[in-house]
């Protein structure tokens, strides 16, 4: 991957995590949507970069799908756990 792709990469991670901080920080009861997708599990490992040591200063909004799998929903009570934020 070329530099200038990386850097752009880089850049849009910092942004994005400027926003969650920016969010917690400014609105009363802001959650993270979880369905356990790739786009769900992206933002949680964004929400970990963005405050950790601390933990995750929002809960997890748990959607369903209806697809889930025993694995799945054993995988989001343990991020749940490990990061430090609510499940609801």
């Amino acid at each position: 991957m070329s530099s200038y792709h990386l850097d752009h990469l880089q850049y849009l991670e910092t942004e994005a995590i400027h926003i969650m901080r920016e969010v917690a920080a400014e609105f009363e009861r802001p959650a993270i949507l979880f369905s356990g997708g790739k786009d769900s599990i992206c933002i949680l490992r964004l929400a970990e970069k963005a405050f950790r040591p601390s933990d995750i200063p929002m809960p997890f909004l748990n959607v369903e799908t209806g697809h889930e799998f025993p694995e799945l929903i054993e995988f989001r009570d343990r991020r749940a756990k490990q990061l430090g934020a609510k499940l609801i």
